[in-house]
């Protein structure tokens, strides 16, 4: 939701903390579970201030869904269209997701488990943006069986491996825990290339191949 006419920077951060403090209540309680004068309460504003700078109730679970899909599909759109072998893009993928993920595991719990208490347009557009993220992963294990590196796959359901071994991270994974973005990514593509990839297709300089582009990225 844009800052509106009139505000300074301020009134900016004070709704991003409000939605911090939010995700934080939804993640612990649900969504349905709290109360708008409880929100208010945690924000320390009346019911009156905390509509000034939220809205409603639903735009603060818009918001806190928009953090986790707006920069998730900005870099996943970004890997999708670069000129490399699809399995190192699909790990690449696989690490911006965790980073995400770890990042951000208040918002998580509340994009996976509150997001069927949007209506109307807010909805369709989450849903739009759902499909378009599962869009890029599948289109990415197609491309990795077009050129052999995958044996022939039911795609769909490949997708949803990849994407359930990743989204349920936010289940178990603590802040500052003993497993960061990176090592989870290399562990989990390892298991999965291993059960996807074709008896041809030699996988064991992927993470050589992550570390050479990632240097070329930085210089």
């Amino acid at each position: 939701m844009p800052r509106p006419p009139g505000h300074g920077p301020g009134y900016e951060i004070k709704r991003q903390q409000i939605i911090d403090q939010a995700a934080e209540l939804f993640a612990r309680q649900g969504y349905a579970a709290t109360g708008i004068a409880e929100i208010g309460q945690v924000a320390g504003l009346a019911k009156g201030a905390l509509y000034y700078y939220i809205g409603s109730k639903e735009n603060l679970l818009v918001e806190i869904q928009d953090r986790v899909l707006r920069p998730l599909l900005t870099a996943a759109r970004r890997i999708a269209a670069l000129d490399e072998d699809p399995v190192l893009r699909l790990r690449l993928l696989s690490q911006t997701l965790l980073e995400l993920i770890l990042a951000r595991l208040d918002h998580i719990w509340v994009y996976e488990h509150d997001y069927r208490h949007l209506r109307g347009a807010n909805r369709a557009r989450l849903l739009r943006q759902r499909r378009e993220f599962e869009k890029i992963v599948q289109d990415l294990l197609i491309a990795a069986m077009k050129t052999g590196a995958f044996r022939e796959l039911d795609p769909r359901l490949a997708m949803l491996q990849f994407l359930n071994m990743h989204n349920h991270t936010y289940q178990w994974a603590k802040p500052g825990g003993e497993w960061n973005a990176e090592f989870l990514s290399r562990e989990y593509c390892a298991t999965l290339i291993s059960g996807f990839r074709s008896p041809e297709y030699d996988a064991d300089d992927l993470e050589e191949r992550v570390r050479r582009f990632r240097e070329r990225e930085e210089a």
